[in-house]
């Protein structure tokens, strides 16, 4: 069967502001209710499709968020938690049913044009996810382990070490891929799909398996990395 191509649609769509009024009401929702009123409130609009349900969640979430940039859309029965600690830029898409697990001290920072597929879910404790990210359907990001010390307690017991993640510009996580605690997924680079990534991935750099290997560079960027 042969292949076709079509012309990207997400990372070249021109992005205007939001209306100055779902920007007021946001404004509005944040100066008069509380995080749990609001949270409360957004039960009633995520699990909709039409025009208005989308127009409300991003009202809503705009209201939470520490930052919410413009032109973000955010699919049906996305879940949140301690949405206040999220900074996320203009342009991005929140596919269906995914979660992103903040924490009350934490800082999950999402860039511009970020493409998250739907039922994804972010560790997002400590979690900067840079520009024009794509994030395959069902991917999943781990920012925090529990030490398992002292070894005679259940696992459970044990302290939780939170870790960094960082995910470049450019980067392209494939679909049911994991990212694990501690790791920095370079710029321009590629991970395949259902792939456990526990260690950095250099830039432009093309990985996969379990645990994730490198495969090879991105075509081309092996000839520039010789011309210099």
């Amino acid at each position: 069967m042969r292949s076709r191509r079509v012309k990207a649609v997400h990372a070249v769509r021109r992005m205007t502001p939001d209306p100055a009024y779902e920007v007021a009401f946001a404004q509005q929702l944040r100066a008069h209710y509380s995080r749990e009123a609001l949270v409360k409130v957004y039960a009633r609009w995520a699990l909709g499709e039409s025009a208005y349900d989308f127009i409300m969640r991003r009202v809503i979430w705009r209201a939470l968020a520490c930052r919410l940039g413009h032109g973000v859309q955010i699919g049906s029965y996305v879940g949140f938690k301690h949405l206040e600690t999220f900074e996320i830029g203009d342009g991005v898409f929140i596919g269906a049913q995914s979660y992103l697990q903040g924490r009350f001290d934490g800082r999950c920072v999402i860039g511009h044009h970020v493409w998250v597929g739907p039922q994804s879910y972010f560790d997002a404790r400590d979690l900067l996810i840079e520009d024009y990210v794509g994030w395959g359907p069902g991917a999943k990001v781990l920012g925090s382990t529990h030490t398992g010390r002292p070894s005679g307690v259940p696992l459970l017991k044990t302290d939780l070490e939170i870790k960094p993640v960082r995910i470049r510009t450019g980067a392209d996580i494939g679909m049911n891929a994991v990212i694990l605690p501690g790791v920095t997924v370079e710029q321009g680079s590629i991970v395949g799909a259902g792939a456990v990534v526990t260690k950095d991935v250099p830039a432009f750099a093309v990985v996969a398996g379990v645990p994730a290997r490198f495969l090879h560079w991105r075509t081309g960027y092996e000839d520039a990395r010789r011309r210099h």
